[in-house]
């Protein structure tokens, strides 16, 4: 990572409404990047089907090893999806933070779901100080790397907007250079986040056809993102296939893919 990378992601979200889509692996992003987009992201729930785990059963030297592939693949900004921090304790969470600063990339999430059913996200107090930690690391870094502050209550059995809201202005208070609410779609709930948190930059989650760039960018959004979802759609494909073969004997769904003569020469030779 140069200066220069985090410096043109961070001019991303000054102005306008980009689209940062989230591949899995390197040849994903490669892909991803030649398309134009400006700027990826990961996904901690594609990577871990990758690696044939569930999403958040990926440990920290692994998803470190995998920031620092998807950074090297391509030459445009990289965010990494870094879960909570894989700690609970501020002081961890800043040291495995700085920890991700040296992998490439040119900005990380960090977000308060605890993965229990029964408590699942984090007291806002200690969420609030994890953020603050998580900027002091990147502070002392001196990488520029861009902190996105997460509430996950609506994708964790939480959707109280109210509450979400509140988080949010708390996290951009504690240091997060932009914020995010995984799960918010209506028009209402998405102008209530942007209002809030401004000028702070807001990231929407896209995982359906529920709204469209311009409309986001109507409503104020800045950056939008699409989690696991193109990894979904990868795995659709697939599913799709195998079981016809598997089921039927017949290889009709093999007629529509994408020829190697389109793929192959989208990766460089060694």
């Amino acid at each position: 990572m140069s200066d220069a990378t985090c410096l043109a992601f961070r001019r991303l979200h000054a102005a306008g409404c980009f689209v940062m889509p989230n591949p899995w692996d390197a040849g994903s992003a490669r892909v991803l990047a030649q398309l134009g987009f400006p700027a990826l992201a990961t996904t901690s729930a594609g990577f871990a089907w990758s690696r044939g785990v569930r999403d958040t059963q990926v440990g920290l030297e692994e998803m470190l090893g995998h920031l620092r592939d998807i950074a090297a693949a391509v030459d445009v900004p990289v965010n990494a999806d870094f879960e909570g921090g894989f700690a609970v304790a501020p002081d961890a969470v800043a040291v495995n933070v700085l920890a991700a600063t040296t992998t490439g990339v040119a900005g990380l999430s960090i977000e308060d779901s605890t993965g229990d059913a029964a408590a699942p996200l984090f007291a806002r107090d200690l969420a609030v100080e994890r953020i603050r930690a998580a900027r002091a690391a990147i502070d002392q870094s001196g990488t520029g790397v861009l902190l996105t502050g997460r509430s996950e209550g609506f994708i964790a059995g939480r959707p109280d907007l109210p509450e979400t809201v509140a988080r949010l202005v708390a996290y951009a208070a504690a240091g997060a250079d932009c914020v995010y609410a995984p799960g918010i779609r209506t028009a209402a709930e998405i102008a209530a986040v942007v209002t809030a948190v401004a000028p702070t930059p807001v990231n929407l989650l896209v995982y359906g056809d529920f709204i469209t760039v311009a409309e986001a960018a109507a409503l104020g959004v800045r950056r939008i993102s699409v989690g696991g979802a193109l990894a979904r759609a990868a795995w659709t494909g697939l599913l799709h296939a195998a079981r016809e073969i598997a089921d039927h004997g017949t290889f009709s769904a093999l007629s529509a893919a994408v020829p190697s003569s389109e793929i192959n020469p989208r990766f460089p030779p060694r």
